[in-house]
């Protein structure tokens, strides 16, 4: 991005913290603009018939969201909720789209984005299809760590999910999600503290998961 764009971002927008649990943008509704996270974590989720929770994106520090919605100037298919305090910043439609009109370095990355979340959504129809429960678990426990990392023990899990959450992202109901993390303790592949979940075998983590890791 070139400096007469990075200078009209910082002219425009504005920054703004969420608390655990508030909601960034609601599902159905127009976008304005987008958001770029500083600080923190995000749950991109989509409401079912059923009115549950089902989780399509997990997002982390640089990330932007909304793009999607303004640029196809449609509704937001999905709701993006904060799962920790955090810090992002709003850029306004007007800003956003005169940037990427003209910085083609911005409206390339663009494209990458839109072609890897079509990528992860391939691969998640693939998994859910393919896969068992239990792998779709152990895998969803590595996608955790790669995404948000360790804490300095060098073994847990760096980000606090309820076990509602969890269900959500595997693909399954809570009493599965909840069973299959009891039977991961029971054969000391993870422990688990409270929400936290730390790691104690990887490899047996990745042999669970059928993955090439």
């Amino acid at each position: 991005m070139g400096a007469a764009e990075l200078n009209e971002f910082d002219n425009n927008k504005s920054c703004i913290v969420f608390k655990k649990g508030q909601t960034i943008f609601s599902e159905h509704s127009f976008p304005n603009g987008i958001f770029c996270i500083n600080e923190g974590k995000v749950k991109v989720v989509h409401i079912g018939n059923d009115g549950k929770e089902q989780i399509v994106r997990l997002l982390i520090n640089g990330s932007l969201i909304g793009y999607r919605a303004l640029l196809s100037e449609t509704k937001y298919t999905a709701s993006a909720i904060a799962i920790e305090e955090s810090r992002l910043c709003f850029i306004p439609k007007n800003a956003f789209l005169k940037a990427i009109k003209t910085d083609a370095n911005l409206s390339m990355q663009l494209i990458k984005l839109l072609a890897s979340e079509l990528g992860h959504a391939e691969q998640t129809i693939t998994d859910i299809a393919q896969k068992t429960v239990r792998e779709r678990m152990a895998e969803a426990l590595l996608l955790l760590k790669e995404k948000y990392g360790l804490e300095p023990d060098g073994a847990t899990i760096n980000v606090t999910l309820s076990r509602d959450d969890i269900a959500s992202l595997v693909g399954t109901v809570t009493e599965t999600a909840i069973r299959l993390l009891a039977y991961y303790k029971q054969t000391k592949v993870v422990d688990l503290v409270g929400k936290k979940i730390k790691i104690l075998d990887m490899n047996a983590l990745v042999r669970s998961a059928n993955i090439q890791y």
